[in-house]
């Protein structure tokens, strides 16, 4: 009995991807079925970026393929390829940047730069390019999260600036431009017209996702930036206190106000374990995060420990992910940023450079 090339997708299709819960022929990563006598090769190509992945992805299509009667040798490429997806309409993609994920909070002191250092440094160790923009231009803190206090941005042209660069991560933040302990007594188009030099005037390269950590709050500054930004999605970072969850529900209300779509909530400092007695805590309540993802249907990406390890590695210039590799609260954070990842992988294309520009003239 001869392999057929339906055979084979139908082997595949009852492969299901764990990272998406979808079939690979569901999810469109099969291509390039080819028969030769009993001998089967095919790609995989992984939407989402998945270096630690691809070895078991592999193997789990071979041995689908493999189960095939009168099958001969069987060989998969799983590759990766990440592309442009849609944001709001009417704004360009910024160019060198594929995707833009903003983290932003209702209110300050949730842990949002924490949790947008740690998903950059995740998606990076994934195999990712990624960038991290610091729009917090009252309290940047990406410099010293990411060990680069007192380095400065170069520029080659006088005009634009390269971006400093930790960890296999882009960065970019007023804070390589000023004195650590010089207040920004400034009004907001001032601080609006900075992030805008910040964003547009970088040589991003080829970033497969740009991560923005907004100011905290929901006034003109996000408002300006969330109009503006080619945004592919927002990430809410929240605690479960309820004075927290309220400042997050005006968050996430502002996104939806300008077609930005929710990518999930995020629940800081969710339950503490003392270190001494290991009694488990949950001192800013519980649940909030989850009860809000079920009011206003988004998805619960996470929750993080209230765990002193984080605070000291995130402060001492090297983040849980890069930090403490091994750790709980590293493999949270890969969790999360990889259910990220998938969930822009699933929304549609950009296809604005598909089109051709169109020009009136008179004749």
């Amino acid at each position: 009995m001869s392999v057929t090339v339906e055979a084979v997708r139908a082997a595949l299709g009852q492969a299901i991807d764990p990272n998406t819960g979808k079939s690979y022929v569901a999810g469109k990563a099969v291509k390039n079925i080819k028969v030769d006598g009993d001998d089967v090769a095919f790609d995989v190509e992984l939407g989402y970026p998945a270096k630690s992945q691809v070895d078991a992805v592999r193997k789990q299509v071979i041995a689908a393929v493999r189960a095939l009667p009168g099958v001969g040798n069987v060989s998969a490429n799983v590759s990766v390829k990440i592309i442009s997806h849609a944001v709001q309409q009417g704004v360009k993609l910024l160019p060198g940047v594929k995707n833009i994920i903003a983290v932003a909070s209702g209110k300050g002191g949730v842990g949002k730069s924490t949790t947008a250092v740690n998903l950059a440094l995740a998606l990076a160790q994934e195999g990712a390019t990624v960038g991290l923009l610091d729009a917090d231009i009252y309290g940047p803190s990406q410099p010293q999260m990411l060990g680069l206090q007192g380095q400065q941005p170069v520029s080659r042209d006088g005009e634009s600036m390269e971006p400093l660069e930790a960890y296999g991560v882009q960065a970019q933040s007023i804070g390589f431009m000023i004195d650590v302990e010089t207040p920004m007594v400034w009004r907001g188009p001032m601080v609006t017209q900075a992030l805008d030099q910040l964003l547009h005037q970088t040589n991003w390269r080829d970033v497969d996702y740009l991560i923005v950590d907004m100011p905290p709050g929901t006034g003109d500054t996000q408002l300006s930036l969330a109009q503006k930004v080619p945004v592919t999605g927002a990430v809410i970072v929240t605690t479960p206190q309820d004075i927290a969850l309220i400042d997050a529900r005006k968050g996430l209300k502002m996104f939806e106000k300008v077609n930005i779509p929710i990518l999930g909530i995020v629940e800081n400092m969710s339950i503490h374990v003392c270190s001494q007695c290991g009694h488990a805590e949950h001192i800013f309540g519980e649940g909030g995060g989850a009860r809000m993802c079920a009011d206003y249907g988004v998805e619960f990406l996470g929750s993080l420990p209230l765990e002193m390890a984080i605070r000291q590695m995130a402060d001492g210039g090297k983040p849980t992910v890069v930090g403490a590799p091994e750790s709980k609260a590293a493999e949270i954070y890969r969790a999360i940023a990889r259910r990220v990842a998938i969930k822009i992988a699933e929304k549609a294309k950009d296809m604005t450079n598909k089109f051709p520009n169109i020009v009136v003239q008179n004749t």
